[in-house]
C-alpha cells in the first residue's frame, strides 16, 4: 500500500502521465466517431451540408492544417513551461518545481494539445477519395474543427495561467494549500477550548530478555512516508516493540539503521522485509506526510528574497504570512503522541513532528537573515501574536515567547534608528501581552429565527 501511494505521488507530479491518458482518450474518441460515421446514413448528414459537406480533399487539407498547427502549439507550450520552470528555480527555489510539474492545468493543457494532434492523425488516415472509394468521416472531421477552435481558447488560458503561476504570491499560496491539506489529513482531530493533556509516556522499558536489533536501509534516500499500520501489525504479531530511528523527511544512509526491533534473537527475513516495506524511500521529499517539507520550501523562498543580491522584502513578508497560516492550522490540531499503544501495550515508538520544531523551522533562518530589516521583524512578531491568540497550550506559548525574545535580541543589535526601535518595542509589547492573556475562542451563535 505504501509503495502504491509513492507510485501514485510520482505519477501525479509527472508531466507525462495525465497527457498520456488524454492522448489515449483522443484515440478512443477518434475511433468511436469513425465507427459512428460508418453506421450513420449519408442522407442524414447531407441535411446539414455546411457542417458535414466537406469532400475528401477538403477534409484532408483541414485535418492536415489542424494537426500541423497543434504540433507547433505543443512545441510553444513546452517551451513556455520550461521557461517558467527555469525562472522559478533560479528566482525562488528548485524545491518548488514539483508544484509546477504537479499542476493539473499545465498537464491538462499539454495533454489536450497533443490529443488534438493525435485525433487529427487518426481521422486523417481514414479519409479516402478517388479510385480508393470515397469515404469521408464527416462527423469526425467536424469534431476535429471544434477541437481546434477550443484549442485556440485553451492557448490563451495557458498563457494567462503561466503568467499567474510564476508570481511569488501564487507559488507560496500553492505550497501553503498543499501543506495545510496534509495537516488536515494527518491531524484531523481539533483541540478543545482548554489546554490539551500531556499524553507523553515515561521512557519505555524493553521486554525481559530482549534487545534492540537494527534493521538497515537498503539505499540512501529520503523517507517520504511511513505506514504505521504495518509497524503496529509487526509489533503485535511478534508481541514486541518497534522503534523508528528516522522521522519522515529525514535522510537515511544505506546500511545504517532505519528501524529497530526489540527481539530475543535475529529476526527472520520476512519480518525484516516487512519493516523495510513500511518506509517509502525516494530521492526527494514530498508533502504527503512531511509537513516540514512544505515549510522548508517557503523558507527557502524567503531566504533567497532576503539575500543581498535580491533584497525583496515584499516576498519575504509574504512568506512569513503564509508560514503563520500553516502554523495556525497546526496550533489547533491535536498531534498524536509518539508512543503508539494497542490493547494497553506499547507497540511502536515513532518519531513525529511537533509544533515547537516546526515553529523553529519556520522562523529561525528567516530571523537570522533579516538583520536590520524592520518590516520582516514586525511581520514575524505579528505572526507570533496571531498564534498566541489561537493556542492555550503552555509549551506552545513558551516557545512563542522564546521566539519573540530572539527577535527582540536581534532587533536590539541591528536596528540603527530610534524610531525603528520604538515601532518594534510597541509591537513586541503587544505580543507579550497576547502571550499572557487568557485564550478566548469565538463562540458560534446561530441566526435568530424570523
Amino acid at each position: 500500500m505504501n509503495r502504491f501511494k509513492q507510485l501514485w505521488s510520482d505519477l501525479h507530479s509527472s508531466l507525462w502521465f495525465l497527457p498520456s491518458l488524454i492522448v489515449a482518450g483522443s484515440v478512443a474518441l477518434a475511433m468511436a466517431l469513425i465507427e459512428v460515421d460508418i453506421s450513420v446514413s449519408d442522407e442524414l448528414l447531407a441535411k446539414w451540408p455546411r457542417l458535414f459537406g466537406a469532400g475528401a480533399e477538403g477534409a484532408r487539407g483541414m485535418l492536415s492544417t489542424i494537426a500541423g498547427s497543434m504540433m507547433s502549439v505543443v512545441g510553444v507550450t513546452f517551451s513556455m513551461t520550461l521557461v517558467a520552470l527555469s525562472l522559478a528555480s533560479s528566482q525562488f527555489s528548485s524545491r518548488i518545481l514539483r508544484t509546477f510539474m504537479g499542476s493539473r492545468s499545465t498537464q491538462g493543457v499539454l495533454g489536450i494539445f497533443a490529443g488534438i494532434f493525435t485525433y487529427c492523425l487518426i481521422v486523417l488516415r481514414t479519409v479516402r477519395g478517388g479510385d480508393e472509394g470515397v469515404f469521408v468521416p464527416s462527423l469526425a472531421v467536424f469534431v476535429g474543427v471544434i477541437l481546434a477552435i477550443g484549442g485556440v481558447g485553451l492557448l490563451i488560458f495557458f498563457i494567462h495561467h503561466i503568467a499567474s503561476s510564476i508570481q511569488a504570491s501564487s507559488i507560496i499560496a500553492s505550497v501553503t494549500h498543499e501543506t495545510t491539506e496534509a495537516i488536515d489529513r494527518l491531524f484531523p482531530e481539533r483541540l478543545g477550548h482548554g489546554p490539551p493533556e500531556d499524553d507523553d509516556d515515561p521512557a519505555p522499558h524493553l521486554p525481559p530478555g530482549r534487545k534492540w536489533c537494527a534493521i538497515s536501509a537498503k539505499k540512501s534516500a529520503y523517507i517520504q512516508s511511513v505506514d504505521n499500520e504495518i509497524l503496529l501489525r509487526i509489533a503485535r504479531e511478534n508481541k514486541t516493540l518497534v522503534r523508528m530511528e528516522h522521522a519522515v523527511g529525514e535522510f537515511v544512509v544505506e546500511d545504517t539503521t532505519l528501524v529497530s526491533l526489540a527481539a530475543d534473537g535475529p529476526p527472520d527475513e520476512k519480518v525484516i522485509d516487512d519493516l523495510r516495506c513500511a518506509f517509502a524511500l525516494s530521492r526527494y521529499r514530498t508533502v504527503h506526510q512531511d509537513v516540514g517539507f512544505g515549510i522548508r520550501q517557503i523558507v527557502d523562498v524567503a531566504l533567497k528574497a532576503l539575500s543581498p543580491g535580491i533584497n525583496d522584502t515584499t516576498t519575504a513578508t509574504t512568506c512569513v504570512e503564509y508560514l503563520t497560516a500553516i502554523l495556525a492550522r497546526l496550533a489547533v490540531r491535536r498531534i498524536p503522541s509518539n508512543y503508539r499503544h494497542e490493547e494497553g501495550e506499547l507497540r511502536v515508538i515513532a518519531l513525529g513532528l511537533s509544533f515547537e520544531s516546526l515553529l523553529a523551522e519556520s522562523f529561525d533562518e528567516i530571523q537570522s537573515s533579516s538583520k536590520g530589516n524592520l518590516t520582516v521583524m514586525l511581520r514575524m512578531l505579528e505572526g507570533l501574536q496571531t498564534l498566541a491568540g489561537l493556542t492555550a497550550n503552555p509549551p506552545h506559548r513558551r516557545v512563542l515567547g522564546e521566539q519573540a525574545d530572539q527577535i527582540a535580541e536581534l532587533a536590539e543589535r541591528t536596528l540603527e534608528f530610534p524610531h525603528e526601535q520604538t515601532r518594534f518595542e510597541s509591537r513586541l509589547a503587544q505580543v507579550r501581552e497576547a502571550l499572557k492573556a487568557e485564550l478566548v475562542l469565538p463562540i458560534y451563535e446561530p441566526p435568530a429565527e424570523a
